[in-house]
Parts: structure tokens; sequence; C-alpha cells
């Protein structure tokens, strides 16, 4: 009886369904499962047997077993299977069939397949606590999600909004003057204190139309300095009573104060080629105070103190650049430039350097690999006590003419090669005698016969700078020969001749330089024999073996008891015997010099580096100092020159820049001889503040 009424049942659902009583996706799953549940027989569907085993057993197979199987009529077999359709139809909707595979067969799709399981992934709900699982087969609608908060609400904090838009003209373009000017219009300050940032002073922008600049620096240089040097006793007084010595008290104190303003106006475009035109203007004004222990050491009146104020006012630039033409589309050009400007003939300084009136036309050629200079220059007088320009005198009657060609990479890669000819022409003979400013006999020099002379001196040598491979190397070589017309110590024409070689190498390991220095001057064998061997240079600043770290190079040695003259002169490296290296003439009657050295460099911090020098030094001649001297006897030995150095930019730039450096010299047999064996130290301080 039971059974009949499940199938009544059964039969009056699937009626409702098939007349349209209900819709198909509201069909409650009660019928479903009660099919699925009573026929389970007919509605499910066929295992698959096991190869070779028995079939699993099925509910038919066990009534039959138990006697229990009872006939069922054609027509409910029809509704079983209409049924079983209409369920299975249903749950594939919903979920596809995954059919089991055998081992090693690739898993096959129909195009119906990949499509149901689309529309599956489509319709599956999204995760979220409000949504509720869905029955399958069932086409989900859409889903409002919860609005979502604004980030910056949720913390508590305000919205930024972009800042708002400038009015312009038509919303497209803005209007600027030129491209110099482009920071003004985007509201980028300027400021004249301020360097590092957009300054008109600094040639950041034009200061008339669009292609005119001005650029404008102060530098400051102090310098402070305690030496001990060989000092003579004065000869008509000393502040020792009864004192018979030749040389006096040692020990001498130096300051000096100089600021210089720089002013360039230049026209034309700068990024890739010269100015246009350039006139440029640097005035300089200096103090300086010395104090010695001697009277007459500084000034020959024994009646002024032992101690010096001076002050000095100079031009050391003044002229004008003006580019003639561009002779290649890389902007190689020649150019003419007129005035007190600097000038260099070699790369360390060891022939002519200084600050002169002169006309230089240079260029450059084949994308700057060759550069060259010609040049003529009429010295300049100099202040006695700073070494600067003094325009307030007339002009000397010593010219210098110069050419000089370099060529970049050769003979190798990185290495730049330089040949150059220098005439030096004085004509000084006739002039009067020139006392400096302190009284001293400056021309002609106090030493032999002291008359006056002229020469003509002339220069022909090679320079090379750069590196060959990882080793770093700098030459230099120079012969010079001419006449004078009378010698330092005779009264008849003298020949020139005389030649100068010197080099550094040094090679770089990770923080540290090692250097090796090796210099040689000729010097004069016989100052009688109408023939003057010693090499002397026009105006030299040597950048070599510690350059004025150096003692010897440094300081200014007197020539005590053979003349009003230095056995080497101020930031000089050669024995020129001269009264002074900025006032004095060129002296070819001298002793010469060979040095040798080595050297380190300590890059410690990249504000901080320490140098270290060690130095000996000889005469290469010594006959023209047992003349001067009237001594049988000297040593060619000067010394040991020992020095240490220290260099500190706070800023990694060269706007704050300050040196502590001390040296000795430890005479040598020849020095011992000239004066005595006492240690010569010094011990300079200098602060270089750069606007």
């Amino acid at each position: 009886m039971t059974m009949k009424v499940k199938w009544l049942v059964t039969i009056a659902l699937y009626l409702v369904c098939q007349i349209g009583l209900a819709e198909p996706d509201t069909v409650s799953e009660q019928a479903i499962v009660i099919a699925d549940n009573q026929l389970d027989a007919s509605t499910s569907r066929l295992r698959r047997s096991r190869p070779g085993g028995k079939k699993r057993p099925t509910r038919e197979t066990v009534e039959q077993s138990t006697g229990n199987s009872q006939s069922k009529p054609l027509q409910a077999t029809v509704l079983e299977k209409n049924i079983r359709k209409k369920s299975q139809k249903h749950y594939r909707a919903s979920k596809p069939v995954v059919r089991r595979q055998r081992p090693g067969n690739k898993a096959r799709r129909s195009a119906s397949r990949v499509k149901e399981t689309q529309v599956s992934e489509a319709n599956r709900p999204v995760s979220g606590d409000s949504l509720s699982r869905q029955r399958p087969g069932k086409v989900l609608r859409a889903q409002t999600l919860p609005e979502q908060r604004d980030p910056n609400q949720a913390g508590g904090l305000a919205r930024i909004f972009p800042p708002p838009r400038r009015r312009i003209l038509d919303d497209s373009f803005l209007p600027v003057q030129d491209r110099w000017r482009l920071g003004l219009a985007i509201g980028q300050p300027e400021s004249l204190m301020d360097p590092y940032h957009r300054n008109v002073l600094k040639a950041d922008r034009p200061i008339f139309g669009d292609d005119v600049f001005l650029s404008f620096s102060v530098i400051s240089d102090s310098v402070g300095e305690y030496r001990q040097l060989p000092t003579p006793v004065g000869p008509q007084a000393s502040r020792r009573a009864g004192s018979l010595d030749v040389q006096g008290r040692r020990h001498q104190g130096l300051f000096s104060q100089t600021l210089f303003m720089p002013i360039s106006i230049y026209k034309g475009d700068t990024v890739f080629r010269p100015p246009d035109v350039e006139f440029r203007i640097t005035p300089a004004i200096t103090y300086n105070y010395a104090d010695v222990q001697e009277k007459r050491a500084l000034v020959i009146d024994p009646g002024n103190s032992s101690n010096r104020h001076d002050k000095h006012f100079a031009l050391q630039e003044l002229f004008l650049d003006v580019h003639l033409r561009n002779v290649s589309d890389r902007y190689d050009f020649d150019s003419l430039r007129v005035g007190i400007q600097p000038i260099t003939n070699d790369f360390r300084g060891f022939l002519f350097i200084d600050n002169q009136l002169g006309v230089r036309l240079f260029g450059t050629r084949d994308n700057n690999l060759w550069q060259y200079n010609l040049a003529w220059f009429r010295r300049i007088e100099k202040d006695t006590n700073s070494g600067l320009n003094d325009i307030r005198k007339e002009l000397r009657d010593d010219h210098v003419f110069l050419a000089n060609l370099y060529r970049q990479d050769f003979p190798v890669r990185g290495f730049t090669s330089q040949i150059s000819a220098v005439y030096n022409r004085n004509r000084e003979g006739n002039d009067k005698r020139l006392f400096d400013k302190n009284g001293f006999l400056a021309r002609p020099a106090s030493l032999g016969t002291e008359r006056p002379r002229s020469y003509d001196a002339y220069y022909v040598g090679y320079n090379g700078d750069g590196h060959i491979g990882r080793t770093n190397l700098t030459v230099s070589a120079y012969y010079l020969f001419g006449r004078e017309s009378r010698g330092t110590f005779t009264n008849e024409d003298t020949d020139i001749r005389a030649f100068f070689t010197a080099g550094e190498v040094s090679w770089d390991f990770d923080w540290v330089r090692l250097r090796i220095s090796g210099l040689w001057a000729s010097g004069d064998k016989n100052p009688f024999d109408k023939r003057a061997e010693g090499f002397d240079a026009i105006v030299e600043n040597p950048l070599i073996a510690g350059a004025d770290t150096n003692f010897w190079i440094r300081q200014s040695i007197p020539l005590i008891g053979g003349g009003g003259v230095a056995l080497s002169g101020r930031n000089g490296v050669l024995n020129s015997l001269r009264s002074s290296k900025d006032q004095g003439q060129s002296n070819f009657a001298n002793p010469g010099i060979i040095l040798g050295g080595i050297g380190a460099d300590f890059d410690i911090l990249p504000e901080l580096r320490v140098s270290t020098n060690v130095n000996h030094m000889f005469f290469d001649e010594t006959a023209v100092l047992k003349v001067a001297r009237n001594q049988g006897s000297i040593s060619r030995d000067i010394g040991w020159d020992l020095s240490v150095s220290s260099i500190y930019r706070p800023f990694q730039s060269q706007n704050i820049v300050f040196r502590l450096s001390g040296a000795m010299l430890i005479p040598g047999e020849g020095i011992r001889e000239l004066y005595d064996d006492k240690i010569l130290y010094s011990v300079l301080g200098n602060l270089i503040l750069t606007y």
C-alpha cells in the first residue's frame, strides 16, 4: 500500500510540471529527492562494473533475492524515465559532470561542456556574509555590493585636492619669454644669496635680452704661516746688542688676506659652444702682515720695526674675448682674447704661468682633438709683497711670444700631448736700476757684476699628461738656447744652453694614490766661460713633488753672504739666484737642481684628503755658489724635504676649502756648509671661501 501512495505523489508532481501550473525552476526539491530515493534502481545512473568483477547489487536484484519484487506497469516505467531525464538535466545545469579518466589519457571537454563551465563560473555567487548559497542550476541575479568608504575618511584624514590650474590664455599653453625664465613662470624662487639655486648673479638667466648673462663670484683667500728660515743680520743695526753673527734669529710669522671678485658678462648660448663675446674683470684687494726677529730683513731702512703691514689693489683680469667663427658642426672654433688674462704654457706650470697683458688667438679642431694657442704678452710690473699686478707702474720691456699645440688621445687613448715654442725677449739692459717697495735692488740683481743686461731666450719643449692603462703619467722637457748681452759674472756676450726635464708617475689603489716624482734642471759649470748653462723659467709655479706643501718650493731662502738674491724663490723649485721671481730677470748662471721623491694621497673621507711627500734634492753644479760666496768647497747635497698636508672640504665642493700643512728640511752637507745644521720648518694654514 505504501508503494502505491508514493507512486501517486510522484505522478501528481509530474503532471503539474507538464501542464504548466508551476515553472520548472520552482519545482520543489522534494519531488527530485523523492524520485531519487524511491526510484533508485530506475533513475540513478548505472554504475560501471569493475573489469572481471561482479556488478554491484541494485535494489531490484536485492528485492528479487529477498522475494519482495513486484511487477511494475508500463506507464510507471515511462514516467520513471521522464523524471530521471528531468532531474539529470537540472543537476547538470548547475554542476558540470566530471568524468573519470583512464590513467594516462588526457581530459577531453566538448564545446558544450566548456560553455557550461564558463556559465557556471560567471554565475558563481560573490563571497560575502550577506549572500546566501544558491540552489544548483539557478541563474543568479545581479548583486548590489556594499558602498565603499573613502580610506582617508576611514582613517580620519582630510582629502587632499590637487592645486588649482593657473589661468592661461586659451587653456593650451603658457607663454614663457625664454627657457631661462621657465623657473620664474612656474613659481620657482630665486635668491641672490644662495649660489646653489637659481641666481641671476650665477648666469642662471639673462640680465639683458635673451642671451646676455652675468657671472659674479667672490673668493676669499686667507693664509697664516709660521716658519723658521735663515735670516741675515742687518749690517747697520741689530736687535741684539753685541751680536757679531752673520745669521740672526730665524722665527718668522706671516698673514695675508686677499679678496678676488671676478665679474664676467658674456653674450651667447654657452650650452654647446663658446660665448660670442665675453668681457671679464677681476679686481683684487690684499692685506699682508709679516713679523721677523731681525731689523732690515723686511725693509732696507734699519730704523723701521721688524714687522710690516702692507695693502694693495690689483687688476688680475681685464680682457675682451671675441668668438671669431665656428669651423665645424661640432663647434670647433677660433677666438681672440685681448687684455690682462691668465696664461699657462704647460700642464704643471714649469715655464710660464701668470696673469699678463697680451693678445691670444686660440681654438680647436677635429671635434676638440686639436687645440692651439698663439699669443704675445708684455709683462706687467708686480707688487713686491703680494705678487699681484701693479697697473700703476709702467710696463716692463719684457715680451713673451708663445705657440703651442695640443693633441688629445696621442700617442694612446687617454693621454694628451703638447709641443710648444716660447720666445722671451728682454730689453731691460738699458733701463735704470729698479728698487722694489721695500727698498731692495730688484733689477739688476745684486749678484756678480750687478750690471743691467738684456737677453733673448728660446724654449722648445714637449709636455704630456694623462694615463696609460692604470698608470697616471705627467712628463715635461724643455731645451733652452739664446744669447744675453752680458753674463751675470762677466761683461761679455754669453751663449745660453740649458735643459729641463720632469716627470711624475702615479697609481691608484682604491682610496690611495702612490706617486714617484723626478726633476732635473741643468746648472752652470763655469760662470766665466761665456756659456750660461743654468736653466731658468720665465715665471714658474710648479705642481710637482707636493707643490707648495714642499718646503723647498714654498719658501724663499736667501743666499746670505752671496748677494741680495734668493737661493730659491717663493713658490718655485729652480735655484735661479734671482732677486725676485716676480720682479727680477731670468738668471742663467745658477747651480740647477736634481730632485727625486715619493708621495702618497689618501682619500680618507669624501671631504678629507691627506698627502705625504718625501723628497731628496741636490745641486746640479756648485761652481756658481762657490764664486758668489767666495767659498772653496760646497757639497751638492741639499737635504731631505718631508711634508704632510690635509685638505678638508666640508660640502665636497670648492666653496669651502681648508688646508693645513707642515714641512721640514733636514739639511744635507751642502746646506750645512752654506748655513748650519739646524732643521728648517714651516706650518701653514689656508682657508678659501668661494661664492
